[in-house]
This record gives structure tokens, C-alpha cells and sequence, in this order.
């Protein structure tokens, strides 16, 4: 009987203790404390430009020769000298072998033996004739002698033609002992040594010549393309660029030659060719190169740094920041994006600031502080090198 109060007055302890404890850890009645704000995130920014910016078509095209010729023999014969050395820029006309011309001089000389005694035979037979026709008149020839001596000089005079053709043919065949270039251009390998027969039938020839200087570019473009290119050539010549295929390097400046009479519909595009002056050589038959085909000039068009632009599920957005410093993602539509810089067609004004660098680490806004100088300069180079990281 005596426990029962004991146990009572400790319930009473402990209830008080809880009601206690609770007022004092909390009380509505007390102030929160304050929460911490985020830090900013340090950020490279760059301004929204407004500028006149090209318009390309951009293709993927190889380089060919302007022209190309492989110099075959038109006869016969041995190779007695060997005139250019493999790579060497040649002139039209530029001898490149020669042939013995031995028994093609010959020939001639046997044609013009042949034909001087067949005019020396036409100067006797003309002379009788001269002599017959009188004596016909006085009945001292029959026609029958002056008919046939007649006949004789007529035949004479056609062997004499007969034997110019024969001539003008052994000399044109002499000709052909000395190998020429037909075009300006690079002498490529050579294809047989002096003192080996060549002939006509070779598969290969002596040597392939191609022009370089002007050279010709071969890319596709997709032919949804072909009503806008067709559109700007009638108003005069398009002006095409190729770049290396890292796309970093101008290699030449040309002008596009045609577009090709059909499209490829395996591939769904159309062949267009091009020309450049080449006169650095940079361009090589061969060589696989990007090709850009101006067709417009957006007038007051609005750009950023590419790398500004970032992909979500929702299409192209870029972080703008706002005037209380804040990133705020913004969508955007790409019209083009050449040399690092993005022409945007919407989603942007002028002079406003986006972040071009640093948008890993942002959300809808994130606050940022924008780096300058040499620590935005630091930024940008480690960004770089992460982008590296396979």
C-alpha cells in the first residue's frame, strides 16, 4: 500500500519533465533561425552581338583535278630520253620523253625518195603530151597515143598526191616521237623508264598529269537544298568556301561551277562543283574537305558563343542572367552554327548576357558571379580540357 504513492509522485516527475523539455525545444512562439543562402556559382558570360552573319549551306565534298590527263604514245617505240622528274609542275607543251625517231625519219626519207622520182616521171610524161597533141592536129599521132599518154600524166599526178599523204602521215608519226604535256599541271609517277618500248595500248602510259591551279571541289548537299541554291544562282555567282575537315581552316576561296543534272536517290542528295584558284596549294586531288556555300547575309542577326547553347529534351536552351544575378534557362532555336558562333533566330535579344562556360553546375536560378579577366581566361581552358575527357 505504501508503493502506490511513490509510483504516482514519479509519473508526475516525468510528465513534467516531457512538457518541459518540449516548450524548450520548441516553441512556436520563438524565431526560426535564418536558412544560409547558396553560394554563386562562378560562371564565363559574353554578350548577345547584332551584326550582319553569312548564311552557308554546309557539305562535305573531295577535291579533284581541274583536269586529268594520263599520256599515253600514239606509236611505237623505244624511250630514249626521260624529260621531267615525278612531281614536277609541267607547262602545255613541256616535252616529257622521247622515242627513237630513227625509223620514222627513215620513212620519210624513203616517201620524199619515192615521191621526187614519181614527179621526175610526170615531168617526162607531160613533156610527150606536150609533143603528141600538136602532131594529132597533123596527122602524124593517132588519139589513141595522145589519149593514152594523156591518161598517164593524169595517173602520175595522183601518185604524187598519194605520196604527199604518205608524207604529211610519216611526219606526223615522227611528231609523235616527242611526248608532250597537253595541259598545264603535276606530273604524278612515272609509269616506265627510258630505254623500255612503249606503246599505244599501254594501260597506263608514260604518266598522269593533273591540274591544280584552278582545281575543282566535288560535295553533296541534301536536295531539299536545291530550290534555294537554284533561287541565288540566278541572281550571279555563289561564292564557296573549303575548310580543312577539323573545320578550322580556310583553305581556299572559289565559286561554284554547277549543280548536277539529277539527284542521288540512294542518298537523298544532289552533287554541286566547284572551283578555286588554288594558288597556295592547299587544295590536293584527293582530299577530303568541308565546303561551305554562301547563300545569304542575315542583316542585324543576333550571335553567341556555341558553346553557350546547350541540348535538353526540349530542344536548344542557354542560361541568360538576369539583372539580380541569377541564371535563368532561356530555349532558344539555332538558325546556324559555324566557326564557334551560333546565329539565334529566336529566344534571345541584343546586349543581353549568357553564360558560356560553367553551365554544369546550373539549375533554373542558381545564382552566378561572373568571372573576369584572367580567372574567367583559367575557366575556360579547364572546361576545355574536360571536354577533352573521352
Amino acid at each position: 500500500m505504501r508503493k502506490r504513492p511513490v509510483i504516482v509522485a514519479a509519473l508526475l516527475i516525468l510528465i513534467g519533465g516531457v512538457g518541459f523539455a518540449a516548450k524548450h525545444v520548441y516553441d512556436p512562439s520563438e524565431p526560426a533561425a535564418a536558412s544560409v543562402p547558396a553560394p554563386a556559382v562562378p560562371v564565363v558570360a559574353g554578350k548577345v552581338a547584332s551584326h550582319d552573319v553569312p548564311i552557308y549551306l554546309r557539305g562535305v565534298g573531295t577535291v579533284i583535278a581541274y583536269n586529268n590527263v594520263v599520256v599515253h604514245s600514239l606509236i611505237s617505240g623505244p624511250i630514249t630520253k626521260i624529260a621531267f622528274t615525278q612531281g614536277q609542275t609541267v607547262k602545255k607543251g613541256d616535252l616529257l620523253a622521247q622515242i627513237d625517231p630513227n625509223p620514222y625519219q627513215a620513212q620519210i626519207d624513203q616517201i620524199i625518195a619515192t615521191r621526187d622520182r614519181d614527179q621526175a616521171q610526170l615531168v617526162n610524161a607531160q613533156a610527150n603530151l606536150d609533143r603528141y597533141t600538136p602532131l594529132l592536129a597533123k596527122g602524124f599521132a593517132t588519139s589513141q597515143l595522145v589519149a593514152t599518154q594523156k591518161a598517164q600524166v593524169i595517173q602520175l599526178q595522183a601518185t604524187i598526191k598519194a605520196d604527199e599523204a604518205l608524207l604529211r602521215a610519216a611526219q606526223v608519226n615522227l611528231s609523235y616521237t616527242r611526248l608532250t604535256s597537253p595541259i598545264d599541271g603535276v606530273t604524278g609517277i612515272r609509269q616506265i623508264d627510258e630505254g623500255n618500248i612503249i606503246h599505244p595500248t599501254d594501260a597506263f602510259g608514260l604518266v598522269d598529269i593533273a591540274q591544280v591551279q584552278p582545281i575543282s571541289l566535288i560535295f553533296t548537299l541534301p536536295e531539299e537544298t536545291l530550290p534555294q541554291i537554284q533561287q541565288e544562282m540566278a541572281k550571279g555567282p555563289l561564292t564557296v568556301f573549303a575548310y580543312s575537315q577539323d573545320d578550322k581552316t580556310k583553305l581556299d576561296e572559289g565559286k561554284l561551277l554547277l549543280v548536277d543534272n539529277q539527284i542521288v536517290q540512294t542518298t537523298g542528295t544532289i552533287r554541286l562543283r566547284a572551283t578555286f584558284p588554288n594558288a597556295g596549294k592547299q587544295l590536293w586531288p584527293g582530299a577530303l574537305v568541308n565546303a561551305r556555300l554562301l547563300v545569304d547575309t542575315r542583316n542585324g542577326g543576333l550571335t553567341i558563343a556555341g558553346s553557350a547553347v546547350q541540348q535538353g529534351p526540349n530542344g536548344s536552351y542557354v542560361y541568360v542572367i538576369a539583372p539580380d544575378g541569377t541564371a535563368q534557362m532561356r530555349p532558344v532555336t539555332v538558325a546556324q552554327l559555324t566557326g564557334g558562333q551560333a546565329l539565334i533566330d529566336s529566344g534571345l535579344k541584343a546586349n543581353e548576357t549568357v553564360v558560356v562556360d560553367g553551365q554544369y553546375r546550373l539549375a533554373q536560378g542558381t545564382p552566378v558571379q561572373v568571372l573576369q579577366g584572367k580567372a574567367a581566361d583559367e575557366a575556360a581552358l579547364q572546361s576545355a580540357v574536360q571536354q577533352a575527357i573521352p
